[in-house]
């Protein structure tokens, strides 16, 4: 009997350690897998690859406490150590090189204490540097981590910086990081070029599913920047990964965006912050709180579950801000939950979060004041005019979503141009041979089946038609069905295939 117990006692501590060892993985959002062991981001790739892109020369460098390699080791003690670099200078964007200042707040001139080397505000006053900042550098750097909203003001930043290396005849080099909100969808209106601002400068959409080196290249060209441009690629990221696909840790981009689930809301939520409803800040989730003292948390919630909106729930809520608007005041409101993070729309739920509280609470809610343009900040994070004065007229949100869709089809069409990760035909034809090798594919007919019809799509695929390539994706989606359920590709084919097929369908569509 006793034995027997020791067997059990033994069999219950092995279950729970893997009970334990599996939670630990979920809650890491790491992902055991051979792409992630092949992962480096693009200021990995440059210190053990490319280094000679910096031999010999002065070295700027635009960053913020996300510029660390894997091991969190910050790029700027890196690069200053390295006896190959010549690290002269430092620039800061929002919130700063070592990230201590709060949103909104200009950083002045100082010398960093660890290192000894002039730090540059970009923030402020001076958002491009002027030619006495870049005086005797030879190539800037930038690697700063976005966060995927067209509002996010780095991605500014790094756009004036490009504009003062074509004016001064410098390079500069953009060390590429992951879309934490991943690479594939795109949503909300084009801004109106009219509305330009800080908070967004150019045409593109509130969620522009591109990475900040994507982004360089599409604003290098499209906008007449033309620096002596270099974007240094990741290795290991595609662009179905969101940040807990990658083995990366998560470093605040800045003070408000605590959680890769803060940055999953933040493209929709932050249009709050275009009027007099707290999105959060001085809280511990900000822009998943939502709320102020004159809403009635289970009221709001109800109607906005009622909505059913696609991959998102809302929780009743009540909240004390320490900070910022209604600081010390308990606010009634809502907790936004993500649970299908492929199908939710970002900017649909905040558009419709805004338009439920302007209509529920229409004596107290207010879009934040116009400027003597008649510009609401509303109108600058929407990038539009009309989309406010729709809410006001009492319009639906089908009727407001509906009216950007020309704009944003036209937007993706060149953004296609400038993809880096990107899936293609013949990448997954080399998926299929791979598979077919690991005897994933049971038949070499299924393994001919698959190639051929690939070869067919890639016929549409050089000549950009994207229609023809959606439509026989979708076949070829119905092919591999077909197979699995004939048995002749296994399971494991038929997820991968499946994957990839719904990840080009989503670049082309």
């Amino acid at each position: 009997m006793k034995k027997w117990y020791v067997v059990l006692f033994t069999m219950c501590f092995m279950l729970s350690s893997i009970t334990i060892i599996l939670a630990s993985e979920k809650e890491t959002g790491k992902k055991n897998s051979n792409n992630n062991d092949q992962f480096q981001l693009g200021v990995e790739v440059l210190l053990n690859e490319q280094l000679n892109a910096l031999e010999g020369k002065n070295v700027g460098l635009i960053t913020n406490p996300t510029g660390v390699d894997q091991g969190l080791n910050s790029i700027v003690d890196t690069l200053h150590n390295h006896e190959g670099v010549n690290l002269v200078a430092l620039y800061g964007p929002e919130h700063g090189v070592r990230g201590g200042a709060q949103a909104g707040e200009g950083v002045d001139f100082y010398i960093d204490e660890r290192t000894g080397l002039p730090v540059y505000s970009l923030y402020g006053d001076t958002k491009k540097p002027t030619p006495e900042m870049l005086e005797g550098v030879d190539v800037l750097l930038f690697d700063i981590q976005d966060v995927g909203a067209r509002f996010y003001t780095y991605i500014y930043t790094m756009a004036y910086a490009m504009e003062a290396a074509a004016e001064n005849d410098i390079e500069i080099i953009v060390l590429d990081r992951p879309n934490p909100i991943s690479g594939l969808n795109v949503q909300g209106p084009v801004l109106d070029p009219d509305y330009s601002s800080f908070v967004g400068l150019y045409p593109i959409p509130q969620r522009h599913g591109m990475t900040v080196g994507e982004l360089a290249l599409l604003f290098n060209k499209e906008f007449d920047i033309n620096a002596d441009l270099n974007v240094i690629e990741m290795n290991g990221w595609d662009r179905s990964m969101y940040y807990d696909d990658t083995p990366l840790e998560w470093v605040l981009p800045s003070p408000n965006m605590p959680t890769l689930d803060t940055a999953l809301v933040y493209p929709g939520a932050a249009l709050i912050e275009g009027t007099n409803v707290s999105e959060g800040r001085g809280t511990t989730k900000p822009f998943e709180l939502i709320g102020a003292p004159f809403i009635t948390g289970e009221d709001l919630a109800e109607q906005l579950n009622a909505a059913d909106l696609p991959g998102v729930r809302f929780r009743a809520a009540y909240f004390t801000p320490q900070f910022s608007k209604h600081a010390g005041e308990l606010s009634g409101g809502i907790q936004i939950y993500v649970t299908n993070r492929e199908s939710y729309d970002s900017i649909e739920t905040g558009l419709t979060i805004v338009k439920t509280i302007h209509d529920m609470y229409p004596d107290d809610f207010e879009f934040r004041a116009e400027n003597s343009a008649g510009v609401s900040f509303f109108d600058n994070l929407i990038g539009n005019g009309w989309v406010r004065e729709k809410i006001e007229e009492g319009a639906s949100i089908d009727e407001i979503t509906s009216r950007w869709q020309e704009d944003l089809q036209a937007f993706k069409d060149v953004r296609r141009e400038y993809l880096l990760y990107t899936v293609r035909t013949e990448d997954i034809k080399t998926i299929v041979t791979s598979l077919e090798e690991s005897g994933d594919i049971l038949d070499d007919n299924a393994a001919h089946a698959l190639e051929l019809h690939l070869s067919a799509v890639n016929q549409y695929e050089k000549k950009n038609q994207a229609d023809k390539v959606i439509k026989h994706m979708n076949g070829f989606k119905v092919l591999i069905d077909s197979q699995k359920e004939n048995e002749l590709i296994t399971k494991n084919a038929h997820e991968m295939l499946q994957a990839k097929a719904d990840a080009m369908i989503k670049i082309w569509e």
